[in-house]
């Protein structure tokens, strides 16, 4: 129901215009806790700090039906490594991660694709356990070059990380 025109408004009731705000300014990262790595100051072992890392795990969930995977692998353990190397991809890029990161990360630890079956064996050493294990996601990342996470989706498949080089002493 309308309020008479004779009753009166109290003056905190009256309508009032609206504040007009100027947009936000650029943000940079100027705290100590907000420490960005530069080109070359990432040490192995040390993570990929970014912002809603968390994410990837729920975009990881989209990826569960394509993997590629060998004898006595783990679907939980390769998500760990994808993500692992996702979220690197991403805090280099300086964002948040996307299904893109996600997709970029399993395939060049080889996941969407068939591998040779010595492959299959090398990189069941290094990812078994990775779900469970931040060290061994962080190796999983680490055995990724910088460059390789730069490459887009269909780049990635043929950069696929060496594992047998890898078995090899």
């Amino acid at each position: 129901m309308t309020q008479p025109k004779y009753a009166p408004i109290a003056i905190g009731d009256e309508v009032r215009p609206a504040y007009k705000l100027e947009p936000p300014k650029a943000w940079v990262p100027h705290r100590p806790g907000e420490y960005r790595p530069t080109a070359g100051s990432r040490r192995p072992g040390t993570g990929a700090p970014g912002p809603d890392q968390g994410y990837a795990l729920r975009l990881a969930e989209r990826f569960a039906d394509r993997l590629v995977l060998g004898g006595g692998e783990n679907p939980a353990d390769a998500l760990a490594a994808g993500v692992a190397v996702a979220l690197r991809r991403a805090s280099i890029l300086g964002r948040a991660p996307v299904a893109t990161d996600i997709e970029v990360g399993l395939a060049l630890l080889g996941y969407l694709a068939d591998v040779d079956p010595a492959a299959v064996v090398a990189r069941r050493e290094v990812v078994l356990g990775a779900a469970h294990d931040d060290w061994r996601r962080m190796r999983c990342a680490d055995l990724v070059p910088e460059g390789s996470l730069r490459a887009g989706p269909a780049e990635a498949a043929t950069m696929a990380v060496d594992w047998t080089a890898l078995a090899e002493p």
